[in-house]
This record gives structure tokens, sequence and C-alpha cells, in this order.
């Protein structure tokens, strides 16, 4: 009974997101909402569909963005992109020396706040074949701040008022996951959630420097039989833009396109809302969660410090 009842509000929350009212940040709150009241049948086997769906609708939203404009946010922000990275590792490592943390841990959430959140953690964690419980640490710090900034940082834009822009571009720098970010932009706006998806896709390709310097860092007996789960889908996203750019004839079939990645995305943030259990929150422990929260408010900061003054 309690299975069934499970099975049918988690087809109702998928259904829903396909609706007119569906918003990624509402879809989010709803997977929150049934993760924290039933148990979810499908955690431990919708994890890697989820990724999938996610990995293709950045693909689809390829089609929605201008292939000049990612090419020239992708080379005007590159030594920036460098710098705050770099510093978020290092005030990592320094935190993770004051507050006592596993330095696999640390890592993690280092590298899940400076590029991309689950994806960065997963790349990484495999690449220094981080334990599962250690990968579940991060991810439950990373997912709880991630999901803070979804619904912040709209409220907080509106307040400093920033352009579409701005705050794509702040967006896209400060928030963890490529879905929250999507979904911050497009509460924001359309343009919003293009620039942010842009920066953010900017960021994600970081993943492969840093994955190896990873695995460099912490060496194992068997290091050349690992496999590096690199970012495919900023080629699709790339080539995505480039067809929508010089394939006149897809025009209106392009818009769709765009459109349903926005429906994917509603999906993607209400299943990893749903994958979400009071035991992860648990294992997150609060040390991890403050270097999680520091690391945080020092990149939005910089991020925001940045924005507003090439604004002026």
């Amino acid at each position: 009974m309690q299975r069934a009842l499970a099975l049918g509000a988690y087809s109702a929350g998928i259904l829903f997101c396909f609706t007119p009212w569906a918003s990624p940040g509402l879809a989010l709150a709803l997977g929150l909402g049934f993760a924290l009241a039933l148990d979810n049948p499908y955690r431990e086997r919708g994890g890697r569909y989820v990724r999938w769906l996610l990995q293709l609708s950045v693909v689809l939203l390829g089609f929605g963005v201008d292939l000049p404009a990612v090419l020239r946010i992708g080379g005007h922000g590159l030594l920036f992109a460098a710098a705050t990275i770099f510093a978020t590792f290092t005030l990592g490592y320094w935190l993770a020396k004051l507050f006592g943390i596993d330095r696999r841990v640390s890592l993690l959430i280092s590298a899940g706040t400076a590029i991309c959140g689950g994806s960065a953690i997963a790349a990484v964690g495999t690449a220094v074949e981080a334990e599962p419980q250690e990968m579940s640490v991060a991810m439950g710090a990373v997912f709880l701040l991630n999901a803070v900034a979804l619904y912040l940082f709209p409220s907080l834009g509106h307040l400093l008022g920033l352009s579409q822009g701005q705050f794509g571009t702040w967006a896209g720098i400060a928030i963890h996951d490529v879905s929250s970010v999507a979904g911050a932009g497009a509460a924001y706006g359309d343009e919003a959630m293009r620039t942010a998806t842009v920066v953010k896709l900017s960021r994600v390709l970081w993943i492969v420097p840093v994955t190896f310097a990873a695995a460099a860092l912490f060496p194992h007996p068997h290091a050349a039989r690992r496999r590096f789960p690199l970012p495919w889908f900023i080629g699709g996203f790339l080539a995505a833009s480039a067809l929508a750019e010089y394939v006149p004839v897809l025009g209106h079939a392009a818009h769709y396109l765009a459109a349903a990645a926005k429906t994917g995305f509603a999906v993607t943030l209400f299943c990893i809302g749903a994958s979400l259990s009071r035991s992860a929150l648990r294992q997150a422990g609060y040390k991890p969660l403050l270097q999680g929260v520091v690391l945080w408010l020092f990149i939005s900061s910089v991020a925001l410090l940045a924005v507003l003054d090439l604004g002026r």
C-alpha cells in the first residue's frame, strides 16, 4: 500500500512538470516534499536516468542559445574562472585543516562549489576513488546549498537591481548545479537563463583538468584503469547551438526544442529533490556543511562584486 502510494505520488509529480503551471523552483519543492513524506521507490535506479535527462536538457537548451555569445562569454571569463576555481580549492584546503574534515570530503565539496555541483563531485570522486559515504556527505552538503540558491538568488537579484545579463553571469558562477542555474535563470527571465547556462557550461569544462589534477594528488595502485566521466554534453550543447545558428531550416523547431529543455530541467529538479533522504541529511553533518557555506559565500561574493563592477 505504501509503495503504491509512493509510486502514484512520484508519477503525479513528474506529470505536473509537463503542465504550464510547473516551474523549476516549484518542481524542486515538490520533490523535496515527496522525499521527506514518502519513501522514494526509484532512489537508487533513478539516479542514472536523471543524469541522462539533465544532460539531454542541456543539449536541447543549446538550440535556444546564440553560438557567438557562447564563445564570447566563455573566452572572456577564462581567466576569472581559473582564478576563482583555484581560490575556492585553496580556501577549501585550509578550511578542511581548520575544521578537521576528511581530505577527500573537503576536495569533493570544493569541486562541487567551484565547478558544477554533483557532476564535479561524481567526476572527481571517481578520480580519487572516494567511498560512497564520502560522496554522500559531499553531495548532501552541496545539494542543500544548491536548493537554497535556487530560491534565494532571484529575490536577491531583484533586490540589487541586476540586469538579466548580470544576474545570469552571477548565477552561472555562484550556483552549484546546471539544473538549478537554469532554474534560477528561468525565474529571472529568458535572457538570464541563457546567460547563466552558458557561463555555467564554460565552468563545467574545468572538470577535465581538475579531475586529472585530483587523480595526481590522490595516487592509487590501479590508477591506470580509472575511467573519468567527462562532460560529453558540452559538445552536444555547442553542436545544437551551431545548428540553430547556421541551419535556417531548423528555425521554428529550435524554439520548441529549447522549450522542451525547460520542461526537462523541471523534471530533473523534481527527481533530484525526490532522491534526498533523511539519512543523507544526517550524514552531511555540520562541519562539511559549514565548509560548503563558507566556500559558497566566498564565490558568491566575489562573483557579485565582479558583476557589479562590470555593470558600471
